[in-house]
This record gives C-alpha cells, structure tokens and sequence, in this order.
C-alpha cells in the first residue's frame, strides 16, 4: 500500500508541475491553434494459408482522426482508429504535451513507450517482430521525459501506470483468435497461458494478468551523420488479480539505425522475460496477449500466447529511389527480418521475412509486401500457437500485401 501512495502521490506532483511551471520556451499565442487530419487504409491480402474462397480478399483495413495543436504552451496530440474488418475501435495515442525547458519536453498520457529504435524498428507495413510481442511501437498510459541537451543526445525516461484504455472487444472466432483487447499495441492480458511441467509437457493454466508500474529508459546517441546507436531499458510489474502479486519483468535492448546515400539500415536485439504466475501459482513459461480486439487464443490444453522469456534479432535494408513518374515521387525497396529465439528448449522459434516496397506519392503511400513467416501469429492458419510453444519445422507460409494508405 505504501507503494502505491507513492507513486500516486508522485503522478500527481508531476501533474501539478506540468500546469505550474512557467515555459521557458515561451509559446507565443499566434503559435496556438489546432489541426485535423486522418486517413484511410485499404487491404488487398492473397494468402498460401487461406483456402477458402474468399482468397483474394480485398478489404478496409483502417481509418483513423487526429487532432493535434497547443492552446496556452499546453499541447495537444490525439489519435482514434477505426479497424471495420476486426470489428474493434480504440485511441492509438492521446497526450499532452509541455516544453519545461529548451531541452526538456513532457507527455502525459497515452504516450509511446521509449523503447528500442526511435519510432519504429520496421520499413514494411508489417512491423517486426518485436512489435507482436509487446517491444515495438508500443503505447501504455503515464508520462515520458525526452531530454535533449544536444543534437547528438536523447534520454527518454517513463513511468507507465497502466496499459492504454481498450475498446471494443472482437466477437471471438476461435479459428482465428478469442475475444481480446481492442488496443492498438500489445500488452499482457487476463486469459490462458501455460508452463511445461517436468515431463516436457505443456499444461494450461488461466492466469488473470495485467502490467502495472513499468518503467522505461532509452538513450540514443548521433556517432557520426545519419548514425544513431541506442540502449533501452524497461522493468515493470506483471500483476496476478487473483493471486494479488505482483512479479518483476524486464526487458533490454541495444540498437543501430545508420543511413549511407540512399540506403538506410536497421538493427536491434532485445533480450526480454515477462516473469508472470498463473492462478494456480505456478510460474508462467507463456503468457497472454491481445491487440485489436484478439487474443493468441489456443483452447482447452493449447499453447496460445506468447512465450515468456525469448531473445530477438532484428535486421532491415532499405533502398530509396527518387522518381519523377506522375505523382509518384519516390519508391523505397527493403526486406525485414526478424527471428524469436525462445529461451524454453521445448519451444520453437519464430521467424518474419518481409521483402517488399513502399511507393510514395503525396499524401498516399502504398505498401506491397511479400510477407512469409514460421511460427509467426498473423501468417498462419493456427493464429494463437506461433509466438507460444509453436510448432516443429513449419512451412513458410506466405502472403501477398497491397496497403493503400491516404492521408490528410
């Protein structure tokens, strides 16, 4: 309980400050003033792993408002998705904002966690690897730090109460996935995971689980123009609802994001353990989690979820070419890699190879991917085994991706 008032009485400090420090910035009032925008996304998705006759599917994947502004120094930055085809709703982000300093800016509220390569880790539309389980593009609730004091420095720090607010929940297709979180990133929910008992057997156990206090701190450094190397540090609690504990888990990452001429390289590790208990005490070997309205939903005595502790390689290479073709202005090819090395030797690894383009013009972007996956949960026709236990020596399965994206 003291714990608890701490960090409550903390939050609320920090609040006070946001509104009670004077700006040393100093916001003028012809800089006030909001804008909105937003966009619509769409689908074209032929899968080696669907055999139904609906495959080629073409499809509305999202569309979104935002509004972002500042009013009296105090800034604004909001952000809510529509996704029809999972049937689910949520905010990706909602934040103010507030410049304490020349080299010290803070967010409160649905803000992106700092941790990894700044932004994102991916060129594809698919995102990488780290992104389904938790460590990329992530948004939770509480406030960030980014301090500058140079060109060449950034050190962001964060404490995040709690997950970001859910919307509505998918209505539960057990041969795709169980009914989940609507959320726009992954985080640890209340559902099935598992451990392997002394027979090498997995055995399912509900576990009523959810993040709480987590803590974030990441620092990127400019080596040389156009060179960016990092380190990421996140430790947080797993909460048991019904156990009423609360378990410690980590996560840490070392990064490198460089640009030579029209090449742009990205590369990541990332050693994590979502240390977490089931109902029944036992300590987890995988976990659950949920975004967009779906869990990694297995069933009766079937490894749905995530496993546990893993360590993750991340690789990308991108190619800009510059055109002139009617509003086309430039077409980037790339191909992203990531492999999930799963710490339990009972579990196999999964792995997401992504070649592809990405061809811009204007205000549309559109992403045509080539995605291929093992043990990978959104190339698959089992959706909630791969990033548990997964299975022995899988295909690669395949899907071709068109995304057409406007926005405005």
């Amino acid at each position: 309980m003291r714990t608890k008032r701490f960090l409550t009485t903390v939050l609320i400090a920090v609040t006070t400050l946001f509104f009670a420090v004077p700006n040393s910035s100093q916001a003028q009032e012809d800089d006030e003033g909001f804008t909105f925008g937003g966009a619509v996304r769409y689908n074209l998705i032929s899968a080696s792993y669907n055999e139904t006759k609906t495959n080629p599917e073409f499809t509305w994947d999202t569309w979104r408002l935002n509004v972002d502004g500042s009013m009296a120094g105090v800034d604004l930055s909001f952000e809510y998705r529509f996704y029809p085809t999972f049937g689910s709703h949520f905010i990706h982000h909602g934040f103010l904002g507030y410049d304490l300093s020349d080299n010290l800016y803070m967010e409160l509220g649905v803000t992106q966690v700092p941790f990894g390569i700044t932004t994102y880790a991916s060129h594809s539309w698919w995102f990488q690897g780290p992104y389904y389980v938790g460590l990329e593009d992530d948004y939770d609730m509480g406030i960030n730090f980014d301090y500058t004091p140079s060109d060449k420095l950034k050190l962001s720090l964060s404490y995040f109460r709690q997950q970001e607010p859910e919307g509505p929940k998918f209505g539960g297709d057990v041969t795709f996935g169980a009914s989940g979180p609507g959320r726009y990133s992954y985080d640890i929910v209340p559902g099935q995971g598992g451990y392997v008992d002394g027979a090498g057997n997995f055995v399912a156990e509900q576990a009523t689980l959810s993040e709480l206090n987590q803590f974030n701190g990441r620092l990127a450094y400019n080596v040389a123009e156009g060179w960016e190397i990092g380190a990421s540090a996140q430790i947080g609690g797993i909460y048991n609802r019904t156990l009423d504990e609360i378990e410690t888990s980590t996560a840490l990452a070392g990064h490198i994001v460089g640009n030579f001429g029209n090449f742009n390289l990205k590369a990541e590790y990332i050693n994590y353990d979502y240390n977490a208990k089931g109902d029944q005490g036992n300590e987890l070997d995988v976990v659950q989690m949920g975004a967009y309205g779906y869990e990694y939903f297995g069933g009766g005595n079937y490894s749905g979820g995530v496993a546990a502790e893993a360590n993750v390689y991340v690789a990308g290479l991108a190619y800009s070419v510059p055109v002139d073709f009617g509003p086309i202005s430039n077409i980037q090819f790339y191909v992203d890699y990531t492999m999930i090395d799963k710490v339990n030797e009972n579990f196999y690894d999964t792995q997401h190879l992504v070649p592809g383009m990405l061809i811009s013009a204007g205000g549309i972007y559109t992403y045509v991917d080539y995605a291929m996956g093992k043990n990978q949960p959104w190339l698959t026709g089992s959706f909630g085994k791969g990033l548990g236990t997964g299975v022995e020596d899988p295909d690669w399965n395949r899907r071709f991706n068109i995304n057409i994206g406007y926005y405005f």
